[in-house]
């Protein structure tokens, strides 16, 4: 595993992070046992960094990681989780208020039974981005009350996180600097889509550690395919579909040329996330990290997706 700083906050993560939603039974129904299990397995093998949020599983993720991490000393783990984005009995919530951020944080810590959170993260900020005030509020309003948190030692860095990297970029470019401490982008780092490498260099200038999630694309770049609510659009997904099984006939695992691809391609993003409630495939992607890709076929898939490669779609 190697070990990279999130921009420049002192936190070295394991270039591989473990990303806690599976244990929210966001993309099929887990055996909690089984998950607590898979977060175990992830820390014995040397992943450090652990990502969550209120949202995964309408706060199911956050009380099955907390009962895992009971039995995990501190100190061996860095861990993320979020504001901004709920959710209760199948209905979405969104409030970034200043009020409601404090309130979800102390609510967080009393489920992860912890007593300090490595990074608070606003989450899916675009969602803002619709909503009165738009962007600006994030600014103004949820970005101070999270700072004011790291002042009393409540968590130890800011973030935030979107699908949509332009606005990452908006909210750096309109706060105080170093308020952002880390973004994390999902789905724009993989093999279907590298637009996150476009943003690096203002991140950098910016000294905001890059977090990439969901190398295999939220289940595109997978051999089970994606989940009934998947947002890409048919023509990519097919594309996908395509490549998954031509890997499967090279006998190389398409989840495995993807999570080399997302871990190995840029240094310049610190670590990549990715979730699975079961023990067995969490040592497998583990394994992934450390075997040498085949870049030759990396080129081949890319040219199968052809023009729906950087296709995007909205966050849902």
């Amino acid at each position: 595993m190697t070990y990279n700083e999130i921009g420049k906050t002192g936190m070295r993560v394991s270039n591989l992070g473990f990303g806690a939603s599976s244990l929210g039974g966001v993309f099929h129904s887990i055996r909690e046992e089984e998950g607590i299990r898979a977060v175990h397995t992830a820390v014995d093998n040397g992943i450090n960094f652990i990502d969550v949020s209120p949202y995964y599983g309408h706060l199911k993720a956050e009380t099955v990681l907390g009962k895992a991490l009971k039995d995990i000393p501190r100190d061996k783990y860095y861990l993320s989780t979020k504001v901004g984005r709920y959710g209760k009995d199948g209905v979405n919530t969104w409030d970034y208020s200043g009020k409601r951020a404090i309130e979800s944080v102390y609510e967080s810590l009393e489920r992860l039974n912890v007593d300090y959170i490595d990074l608070i993260n606003v989450h899916d900020i675009e969602f803002q981005a619709g909503m009165e005030g738009g962007l600006q509020k994030i600014v103004d309003e949820t970005l101070p009350v999270l700072v004011g948190l790291k002042r009393e030692g409540v968590v130890r860095h800011v973030g935030i996180t979107d699908l949509q990297p332009e606005n990452l970029k908006w909210v750096v470019e309109h706060c105080e600097e170093g308020t952002v401490e880390s973004i994390l982008n999902f789905c724009h780092y993989s093999l279907n889509d590298t637009l996150l490498a476009d943003y690096l260099g203002f991140f950098e200038q910016h000294h905001v550690g890059v977090i990439n999630a969901s190398p295999l694309s939220m289940g595109l770049l997978s051999q089970r395919g994606t989940p009934d609510w998947h947002p890409a659009p048919k023509d990519l997904k097919e594309a996908c579909a395509k490549a998954a099984a031509y890997c499967q006939g090279k006998g190389y695992p398409i989840e495995k040329l993807a999570i080399q691809f997302s871990t190995s391609m840029n240094p310049r993003i610190a670590t990549t996330l990715f979730s699975s409630a079961n023990p067995d495939n969490v040592l497998k992607n583990i394994s992934y990290v450390n075997e040498p890709m085949d870049e030759q076929l990396v080129m081949e898939v890319q040219q199968m997706i052809g023009d729906q490669m950087f296709v995007r779609w909205k966050n849902s």
